[in-house]
């Protein structure tokens, strides 16, 4: 995603609209129990049952979760028997996304954390 300006300086509708898939990736991983989904999935493929006795998650909870993510192209699903077994579409790419994540949560410490709109404390009132 590189920033490409229009010779008036504002973004060019390219540029708009990549900006606006980057906003529904991000907002994909906003549910910390995706991300540990995510997280357990770059570990090896995962049945739903397997993921709620490693997550300690509700079954209905991973099944939402691994739907909002199979929609967006993230996981897929193969079936084996009676279940489904999950495996992440772009491993390599999403571990270095989440490489970059916390690099940048390193540099920037607490900050994101007690951010009035975004933090934890706004998304617990929330």
């Amino acid at each position: 995603m590189t920033m490409q300006m229009s010779r008036s300086g504002d973004p060019g509708a390219g540029e708009v609209a990549a900006l606006r898939a980057a906003a529904c990736l991000f907002h994909g991983f906003q549910d910390p129990s995706r991300l540990a989904i995510l997280q357990h999935l770059a570990l090896g493929d995962h049945r739903v049952v397997d993921l709620t006795a490693h997550l300690g998650l509700a079954q209905s909870t991973v099944s939402k979760h691994l739907a909002c993510l199979k929609d967006c192209g993230l996981v897929s699903s193969r079936p084996q028997g009676r279940a489904s077994v999950f495996s992440l579409n772009h491993p390599e790419a999403l571990m270095d996304l989440f490489a970059a994540a916390e690099r940048l949560l390193g540099l920037t410490g607490d900050a994101v954390t007690l951010c009035p709109r975004y933090g934890i404390r706004a998304t617990e009132s929330a």
